[in-house]
């Protein structure tokens, strides 16, 4: 089935249509279109799959894949023309120019938290840029799975997009193939497995990977505004965001006073009952609700809130409660203690990345001991400044290596066209987003154009001092 559909992926790329920009570009209105008229569906199963309400289905899904089609739709000529580049006077008379090209027949393996953003996205990418797609999403996220492939049957003939559905085996079948691209946005175990099976056909990749991505809260932040952002990044999708603040170091001063603005802003937004409220969502599954769980057990357990640490340990200060049967996990905020002290390190949710509603919280004396700690880590997906000093701002945006972020705020740095997305080191390679979806889906052919009016002897042999000398002159 798989072999079948990708044969004919490549037969029809073969054909030539994909490379009209006018073919693209309605089929990318089309798509744009099918999406507005889907809202609904598309709401219910992200509702089903993660509980997620339709305010945030369509301010973190829908809305943004609409805002990446409208974006590829205006742009995919201007990014499709050749590009004029300066031509070297050695070698005159000629014109340079780059060509984007598609690769042709690309694979896209989509995660479950995000499943219809992080399919469609991608997905709009490969296609502005002239590829044929095979389109893998989540087996974890199975309504909104269903949804994307009657989406995308009503736009798209299977030759030239089709969805793949399934779990593992479906996967490892994919996997199997020659692509000509493969872009996967998942874990890291998962990723290194897709980089390995791509090295057997050397084939290309973009790795969107994840991360402990740290947020650094200084003396002088405006606490109850960062509190009010962080809590809103770290509890979007309860917590299941790959750019998720993932644990906050905040000076020793001021740690106190966030953490009661963090409690506060945690129950303004969702409530005395975060596990009652229907505009709170759920725990993809048993396994990552059990995972989570089992990390909050090592730190006391759910309904254990103490008021001061026993020996360095790190304490529950709001939420934990969970709930197995609806799948739901309070928004949880952990005393974790100091960042150079024995906790540092000593829980789970502090050596993996969490990936659902728990925020641990330390605190710090001085920011040299930030960028050791942080630099001393993997490179994150994302990192988050609060500050209003100038110097501690710049400093740390030189000092520390994650793949993007946000000053005084979070997450909202993956919600504009005009900046690439991606991660760095463990935390991924490649990026998308705009044009660098469209580059990243092209391979960008850099043409030579000379004429034969004029041929300059000087490179050919016999050589001589006058060539050497000439020679010389021009390459330096």
């Amino acid at each position: 089935m798989i072999e079948d559909i990708l044969d004919r992926q490549k037969a029809f790329f073969r054909t030539g249509k994909t490379l009209s920009v006018s073919f693209r570009k309605q089929y990318l209105k089309d798509l744009r279109d099918a999406v507005s008229g889907m809202d609904g569906e598309i709401s219910a199963a992200l509702k089903e799959d993660l509980g997620k309400s339709p305010v945030e289905s369509y301010m973190c899904e829908t809305g943004m894949t609409l805002s990446e089609l409208g974006h590829a739709v205006r742009h995919i000529r201007e990014y499709s023309r050749r590009r004029r580049v300066h031509t070297p006077v050695s070698q005159f008379p000629a014109k340079s120019y780059i060509i984007p090209e598609p690769y042709g027949n690309v694979l896209i393996m989509s995660p479950w938290n995000y499943p219809f953003l992080l399919s469609l996205a991608p997905l709009t990418s490969a296609v502005a840029a002239g590829n044929t797609v095979i389109l893998k999403p989540s087996a974890y996220s199975p309504a909104t799975s269903a949804v994307i492939k009657k989406l995308v049957g009503k736009v798209f003939p299977e030759e030239y997009v089709a969805v793949a559905e399934g779990g593992r085996d479906v996967n490892a079948g994919l996997l199997e193939q020659k692509f000509d691209y493969i872009f996967f946005t998942g874990s890291k175990a998962v990723g290194r497995l897709v980089m390995s099976k791509a090295s057997v056909h050397l084939t290309p990749v973009t790795l969107e990977l994840g991360g402990k991505s740290p947020v650094i809260v200084d003396r002088t932040a405006d606490i109850r505004t960062s509190a009010r952002r962080i809590v809103f990044g770290k509890f979007l999708n309860c917590g299941q965001t790959c750019v998720a603040p993932d644990y906050v170091l905040v000076h020793e001063d001021v740690a106190d006073a966030f953490v009661e603005s963090c409690k506060a802003e945690t129950a303004a937004m969702f409530g005395d009952d975060p596990i009652g409220n229907p505009d709170y969502g759920k725990i993809v599954n048993r396994k990552h609700f059990d995972r989570l769980v089992s990390w909050l057990g090592e730190i006391g357990g759910e309904n254990v809130r103490t008021q001061e640490a026993v020996d360095g340990a790190a304490r529950i200060v709001h939420g934990g409660r969970a709930d197995a049967g609806r799948l739901k996990i309070e928004p949880t905020i952990v005393r974790a203690g100091s960042i150079s002290g024995p906790s540092a390190e000593r829980y789970t949710i502090m050596q993996e990345e969490i990936f659902g509603p728990v925020l641990p919280v330390l605190s710090y004396t001085d920011m040299d001991e930030v960028i050791r700690y942080v630099d001393g880590h993997p490179r994150p997906l994302a990192a988050y400044i609060f500050t209003e000093d100038r110097k501690t701002r710049e400093t740390l945006l030189g000092r520390l290596h994650f793949g993007g972020g946000c000053v005084n705020d979070t997450i909202i740095h993956l919600a504009t066209e005009a900046m690439p997305f991606g991660g760095v080191g463990e935390s991924g390679m490649g990026n998308y987003h705009g044009r660098y979806g469209f580059e990243t889906f092209s391979h960008l052919k850099s043409i030579v154009d000379k004429p034969v009016w004029l041929d300059l002897p000087m490179r050919y042999q016999p050589y001589g001092k006058m060539k050497d000398r000439i020679i010389r002159r021009f390459l330096r």
